[in-house]
């Protein structure tokens, strides 16, 4: 079985900070632990993972980082940030100084668009090289040309395109998608993440209809500039993480044995510095 690293795992812990996006009825509104999420991953071949920021309240951002680096399993963690900011700066500064810091993200489909495409925001990002820090793309379909532009603008980054770029899509509806992934994967300081679907697609997901997402992404980027991610617990709203796993094995059980290896571990510690 060929080893994973999760390059997309939230942990959730209510008591230690605040979620301000998961009010009380919300179907994650409750402790998800990294003991229970090893007990699941290790035997589906999970090595590892990184974490990747919960949208804390910003007065959480650095503690939470600081917490979850502790926990065992975790080879690294993506931080959320504030790139619109003026004291951007310091933030960066602080951030990078925390050890096992890889990336950073601001989950753009939250704030207005405009807020992402202003050339202090393209700063910011570009200051990002110098801290050996990626960034993680976190958008919606119809945001992608804004995301096309936002990298082009920051050549010298490297970025991440999550959840394959999917968000809030209907499954099946294929279209302006494919054309809009083609035309992101010819930045070449951009990868993209295996990620997310399983949740988009809601419970009544089949095999066949997450491939055509899986195997566009892969096709349009190479199997050089893609990771595989869980988006665990989210991906929970649509199965589970061993379904997801089982999945993604399945559609890419045709490729060569290197070819899955990039995918699910070899790019991972390459793109992150792991």
């Amino acid at each position: 079985m060929i080893p994973i690293i999760d390059t997309h795992l939230h942990l959730i812990y209510p008591d230690c900070f605040t979620y301000p996006w998961i009010s009380q009825g919300h179907p994650l509104n409750r402790p998800w632990s990294i003991e229970s999420y090893l007990d699941e991953a290790r035997p589906l071949g999970i090595e590892a993972a990184l974490h990747m920021e919960v949208d804390v309240d910003e007065a959480d951002i650095e503690a939470e980082s600081r917490f979850v680096l502790g926990l065992d399993g975790i080879a690294g963690a993506i931080a959320a940030c504030r790139p619109e900011n003026p004291d951007f700066p310091r933030q960066l500064e602080s951030l990078a100084a925390i050890p096992g810091i890889r990336g950073l993200r601001r989950i753009l489909h939250e704030i207005p668009d405009s807020v992402g495409q202003t050339p202090h925001f393209a700063e910011s990002l570009r200051r990002l090289p110098a801290h050996g820090l990626t960034f993680d793309l976190c958008l919606r379909p119809d945001q992608l040309p804004l995301g096309h532009a936002l990298v082009a603008r920051c050549p010298d980054t490297t970025f991440i395109l999550d959840h394959c770029g999917a968000q809030d899509i209907v499954i099946g509806d294929l279209d302006p998608w494919r054309a809009n992934i083609r035309a992101l994967a010819e930045l070449p300081n951009l990868n993209a993440k295996i990620s997310g679907i399983m949740a988009y697609a809601g419970k009544n997901w089949t095999l066949e209809a997450l491939r055509p997402y899986v195997e566009h992404v892969i096709e349009s980027f190479g199997w050089d500039r893609v990771v595989w991610g869980s988006d665990h617990p989210v991906v929970t709203l649509g199965g589970s993480l061993t379904d997801w796993v089982t999945v993604t094995r399945e559609i890419i059980s045709g490729a060569s044995t290197e070819e899955q290896a990039k995918l699910l571990h070899a790019n991972a510690r390459r793109i992150y510095r792991l």
